[in-house]
């Protein structure tokens, strides 16, 4: 079992920056394929970016369109630790993130049902 734990969140100013934090506990997360995905109110979740497994894919990543050149998905596998660096934000940014893994996948998934494990959420809210 993997055990997901966000941080990070807040309330910022259009514009402005944050950067979220993921820890995972309960095994390593090293060869796990790991994500983030967002919901804003009334909305379904959607998925913001994924970063694949070193060992299987090199650790690549993907972005949705709307937050490309904006945001920028890491992992520390020594910390066990995902993160969400988000730059230039925009009020439409606002949503609760939620980190997420699968273990011992070659890719990096774009579909929420990829997903095996998930964290609790952490709240973004971006001021106009």
């Amino acid at each position: 079992q993997v055990q997901l734990v966000e941080s990070g969140g807040g309330l910022v100013q259009a514009g402005g920056s944050l950067r979220l934090s993921c820890a995972a506990s309960g095994r390593t997360v090293s060869n796990a394929a790991m994500g983030w995905f967002r919901q804003a109110p009334g909305k379904e979740r959607e998925f913001v970016a994924a970063i694949a497994a070193i060992s299987w894919s090199g650790g690549n990543t993907v972005y949705a369109d709307s937050v490309k050149g904006r945001f920028t998905i890491s992992r520390d596998n020594a910390k066990n630790t995902l993160y969400l660096q988000m730059n230039s934000l925009k009020p439409e940014d606002t949503a609760v993130y939620y980190c997420a893994a699968v273990l011992l996948s070659r890719t990096a998934p774009m579909n929420s049902y990829q997903y095996d494990y998930w964290g609790q959420g952490t709240q973004v809210t971006v001021s106009s």
